[in-house]
């Protein structure tokens, strides 16, 4: 039934702790975690998945949004310190090299994607990574679904897309693929076993 898999890559290639996360950037802005969060202009997280505030940028905008003068080793190792890698899922992933296209389709920023990269060698696999740092574009937005089904190379039905959100694989399902949300990697293979992909 399949002739191309699309997955996440946040809590499902690698596990994300939003808490450490926003508990380091506290300790590193000077702020307790929800007063760092409150005090942020409300469009920053949208800037930073749509790749508006790349690389050192992001710093510089927190550093200019709290009137603080944060380093950038001190920045960068707080803010991709909250990465775990999912073992199980990428021994999964491993199999399926090769058997059908990869793709990953992301909302991160490329600092994120920078400090994955070496964790997670099997990305060097995959056929396809759509960023949404790098084509401007995120999830539920219905184009980036249509630009990771293109870079497949398969039809949308013929895809399965794998999210930890729910509202995001339904919005792969409005596009004609197979949406998922993605929770185990044992409930990843028997889904998967479903749709016809042995894994």
């Amino acid at each position: 039934m399949l002739d191309a898999l699309i997955l996440d890559l946040g809590n499902v290639l690698a596990f994300h702790d939003n808490a450490l996360l926003f508990r380091a950037l506290g300790e590193c802005f000077d702020r307790p975690p929800e007063r760092f969060q409150a005090e942020l202009e409300k469009d920053l997280w949208d800037r930073v998945n749509l790749g508006e505030l790349p690389g050192d940028a992001l710093r510089v905008e927190l550093n200019r949004q709290l009137g603080t003068a944060v380093s950038r080793a001190d920045f960068e190792a707080a803010w991709s310190c909250h990465f775990t890698v999912h073992h199980e899922m990428v021994a999964v992933v491993d199999r399926l090299v090769g058997r059908l296209p990869l793709v990953l389709l992301s909302n991160t920023h490329d600092l994120h994607v920078a400090a994955l990269r070496p964790r997670l060698p099997v990305l060097q696999r995959f056929d396809a990574l759509v960023l949404s740092c790098e084509v401007r574009l995120k999830k539920p937005d219905p184009r980036i679904y249509r630009e990771a089904v293109a870079r497949s190379g398969a039809a949308p039905g013929r895809c399965a897309f794998f999210d930890d959100v729910e509202t995001y694989a339904r919005a792969a399902t409005a596009q004609g693929l197979h949406g998922r949300v993605f929770t185990t990697a044992a409930a990843f293979v028997r889904d998967l076993e479903a749709l016809g992909v042995a894994a």
